[in-house]
């Protein structure tokens, strides 16, 4: 009897987090597709290149750079710690790191999804405000030559262990995959796809709409998307299957020994701290934290508790490892505290704000999770479907880009081509192509794409002239 129950409630458990997973995949999938766009398209290094001083026009420019950014946390670390290195100012790196995580378009998806509008602003308008209110405790607090001395260090240690950063993503480099330049600067990848983005921004002089008509450019954004996914997925996966078990399993009176119930100052700031040191402990990041709220929801955490649960992925144990890792004890003893306050400030802030105005969502309105029928032949179903065709197509583009033979360039994309491809001549040359779209490109004004070296061997360093 025992076990039949308890294989019940595993099964609920289950099909409660599949159908988080179910109703939400579709917009993660086209989240990420636009992010890679966007990093694939938007010039990285012009931006990173404004983040010295962290004055607001710094820091609006590094929430822009953010927001365009990766939403996994330990690869929106991984990058705040290059822009550090590079000379970012501590609130401009701090800042990049927040909106890559809290203003991206998948997180906003999910968010719409499964826990509603209201979530939605408090999300977008939370993440500006949780900006500014950091942007002010570190300008107050800032430890006087800290930061400057860990930079040092930082890079000193860097250099010695032969450290550096994919200059197509920002993370971590890696021997295996390293080129020689034509200058003779040493340049490693984190992968063979960043390896091969690269050789194809080498050898390619066309615009992003010639890419976007060609294999090459589409390669790019598939390289990308399957980065961001290989960055992304275990933490979805274990949000939305934590979640179903939370649902099933935690009773009731947890929550409401841990968080306060009612509607005073005393109940939404509690909440709201309890809610930050939930997520410390949880070791759900990025977008697995989202499931894991709708499970704090439906147990009656307010809406405090709830949204600041959701802006504290940068502070799970996992990740102030990586903190401690970088930097040390004490600038990640100093993150913790100013991001601990600023997020547990700022769900407080949110649920004052939405009370005034009338719109916090209503708690006991609509179904509980375990009354959802979530595998249905409706709208998400079909907007699935286009997600995964476009998810496979992404992911075949990447593979071919990999796979392609032939020793030649697409002097319009970068993409290595086959031997017998579409071919133009100019001034005695022959050059090869991936597509037609690419050749008419080369044949409308060949003396703008000529200047590339056609052999595919010539991209790996810089441009090689025979």
């Amino acid at each position: 009897m025992l076990q039949g129950a308890l294989g019940s409630q595993l099964f609920e458990a289950l099909r409660i987090g599949f159908g988080f997973l179910w109703t939400a995949v579709w917009a993660i999938i086209m989240g990420l597709v636009i992010t890679s766009l966007v990093q694939v398209y938007v010039s990285k290094e012009r931006m990173a290149a404004v983040l010295g001083e962290g004055d607001i026009e710094g820091i609006t420019k590094a929430t822009l750079f953010g927001a365009a950014s990766s939403g996994c946390s330990f690869g929106a670390v991984a990058i705040g710690k290059g822009l550090f290195k590079k000379g970012a100012h501590v609130v401009n790196f701090l800042a990049f790191m927040f909106a890559s995580t809290n203003l991206i378009v998948e997180l906003g998806l999910m968010i719409l999804l499964l826990l509603g509008w209201e979530f939605l602003v408090a999300e977008l308008l939370g993440g500006v405000i949780l900006i500014a209110v950091m942007a002010v405790i570190v300008h107050l607090t800032l430890p006087e030559n800290l930061f400057d001395r860990v930079r040092e260090e930082l890079n000193e240690r860097d250099h010695e262990h032969g450290v550096s950063e994919d200059p197509t993503c920002g993370m971590e480099g890696k021997d295996e995959y390293s080129i020689v330049t034509d200058g003779g600067e040493t340049l490693r990848f984190c992968s063979e796809g960043c390896l091969e983005t690269y050789r194809q921004e080498v050898a390619s002089t066309g615009g992003w709409r010639d890419e976007l008509l060609s294999w090459g450019g589409w390669y790019k954004v598939g390289n990308q998307y399957r980065k961001e996914w290989s960055m992304l997925y275990k933490d979805v996966i274990a949000g939305f299957l934590v979640s179903g078990f939370v649902i099933v399993f935690v009773p009731q009176w947890v929550w409401n020994a841990l968080f306060i119930q009612g509607d005073g100052l005393l109940a939404s700031a509690e909440n709201a701290v309890m809610g930050v040191a939930i997520a410390v402990i949880s070791f759900v990041g990025s977008m697995g934290n989202v499931p894991f709220a709708v499970a704090l929801w439906g147990g009656g955490v307010s809406f405090a508790g709830v949204i600041a649960f959701v802006y504290a992925d940068l502070i799970t144990v996992p990740v102030l490892n990586v903190y401690r890792k970088y930097y040390g004890w004490k600038v990640m003893a100093y993150i913790l505290g100013v991001f601990f306050v600023t997020m547990a400030f700022t769900g407080f802030l949110m649920e004052q704000l939405f009370e005034a105005l009338g719109i916090v969502p209503n708690l006991a309105g609509g179904q509980t999770a375990t009354e959802q029928t979530y595998f249905e032949l409706n709208y998400t179903f079909y907007l699935n479907l286009i997600a995964f065709a476009l998810s496979g197509f992404l992911l075949y583009v990447y593979r071919r880009g990999l796979g392609a033979p032939g020793q030649y360039r697409d002097p319009v994309c970068g993409m290595r081509t086959h031997d017998d491809g579409p071919t133009a001549t100019h001034d005695g040359e022959t050059y090869r192509f991936c597509s037609r779209t690419c050749k008419r490109a080369f044949e409308q004004t060949p003396e703008k794409f000529a200047t590339t070296e056609p052999v595919a061997n010539a991209a790996s360093g810089g441009h090689e002239h025979h």
